[in-house]
């Protein structure tokens, strides 16, 4: 059995456990700074998914809650929606912890299916949670949603 890629990113915010917590499970909040609301009831087995924020309720990732840890941690499988990837979904994991008045947040996407979509992954991880800091730091996302920007 060969290992799976996997993907971590680290980002450092001036916010608090609860704000970022909040942020990354309030529809409301994830469509204004991802582009896509997440909705859940984020308890341990619940489904939750990545709605489109055009109205159309269309879902483009779904998944489980595996772990449910409000403020510190939440853990969820992610598959396009129809039918389980070979291998299984891949699994994202939100590390969140306070230090003064900083949040270290950390979010490790493992079980990727192949090297092309654990680069997909870094690149989306990245402006998403650039994204996210922006957001909590200045109370507005960046200008321009950091996903379209071509590549150099």
């Amino acid at each position: 059995m060969t290992e799976r890629p996997a993907f971590a990113y680290v980002t450092y915010i001036e916010s608090t456990p609860e704000k970022v917590w909040h942020a990354l499970t309030d529809p409301e909040l994830t469509a204004a700074y991802w582009g896509h609301s997440n909705v859940s009831d984020w308890r341990t087995g619940s489904p939750w998914e990545h709605q489109r924020t055009d109205g159309s309720g269309i879902a483009d990732v779904v998944g489980l809650v595996v772990e449910s840890a409000p403020p510190r941690r939440l853990v969820t499988t992610w598959a396009e929606p129809g039918e389980e990837p070979p291998g299984g979904p891949s699994t994202v994991t939100f590390g969140i912890e306070a230090y003064g008045g900083i949040v270290r947040l950390t979010v490790t996407h493992e079980n990727l299916a192949d090297e092309a979509e654990r680069a997909a992954a870094a690149g989306g991880w990245a402006a998403v949670l650039s994204n996210l800091k922006t957001l909590l730091e200045t109370g507005s996302p960046l200008p321009e949603e950091p996903w379209h920007m071509p590549a150099s």
